[in-house]
């Protein structure tokens, strides 16, 4: 097959999960069902006819507006879809038709509807995390990808030690520290990159919370209590991103750096 064609289909796949993922994204933090009811417009509240929800093309042929009521619906809905059509592209640029490209786009498509969630609604829904936990470890028991094993170690010492993290914090600063979500994703992060993976994403995360989130927070004045209103989920998904793609890079850099390479 036409190395186009696999590239087509892999965009249109990403696509397609795209659109779930708006449906996700808006539903699961409202602890509403994604399958019921149908999409509807958010102006007439008329259920959305099946050529009018196609990813992308829909949008642009109707020009970001319902057919029926003329209501703009919003740009996120396509862009969400075109950037996970991405996603899955560059998962196969990168493994080719493989488990590895699967387990690529995957990872990448939850992690892009936590940080969106989190950012929206400062919160990480279990489907998720914990339901993103069960798919890598579902995936790594699949030959061809990430050893189960490796997987299972890194989701349960990512768990354990996020947890004493949590507890530590919280002896220390006498009040809430670190969401659950957060550490239901990072078990999450580590039945897909591995303990080393969820390490390095940990550190990414919060040099990203630190470099970026705090500066925007301090700016619209949210940042009353140091982290209140940090959505830390969206820096961790980020930094995920990153050592996903580049780990050994980092990790060659920083050796480099010390001088042990």
């Amino acid at each position: 097959m036409e190395p186009w064609i696999i590239i087509g289909y892999a965009f249109l796949l990403g696509a397609a999960l795209g659109s779930f993922l708006n449906v996700c994204i808006y539903r699961w933090p409202a602890e509403q069902s994604v399958l019921r009811p149908r999409s509807r417009c958010p102006g007439c509240s008329q259920t959305i006819s099946w050529y009018d929800n196609i990813p992308i093309l829909s949008w642009v042929l109707l020009r970001g507006k319902c057919r029926r009521c003329g209501v703009p619906i919003s740009i996120q809905y396509p862009t969400i879809e075109f950037v996970t059509g991405l996603l899955w592209v560059a998962a196969v640029l990168r493994f080719g038709v493989s488990i590895e490209a699967f387990h690529s786009g995957i990872f990448l498509t939850l992690l892009l509807g936590i940080a969106l969630t989190d950012a929206r609604e400062m919160v990480i829904p279990d489907q998720f995390s914990l339901g993103g936990l069960l798919v890598g470890l579902a995936i790594a028991a699949v030959p061809g990808g990430l050893p189960f094993t490796r997987a299972l170690l890194g989701a349960g010492l990512a768990f354990a030690f996020f947890w004493a993290v949590k507890l530590s914090a919280e002896k220390i600063l006498k009040k809430p520290a670190l969401g659950i979500g957060d550490i239901h994703m990072m078990a999450m992060v580590g039945a897909f990159l591995g303990t080393s993976g969820a390490i390095l994403t940990m550190l990414l995360g919060s040099i990203l919370g630190l470099v970026v989130g705090v500066p925007l927070s301090w700016a619209r004045g949210q940042l009353a209590v140091l982290g209140t209103y940090l959505p830390l989920g969206t820096f961790l998904a980020l930094g995920a991103a990153i050592a996903h793609g580049w780990a050994d890079r980092i990790v060659f850099w920083y050796l480099r750096m010390l001088g042990v390479v």
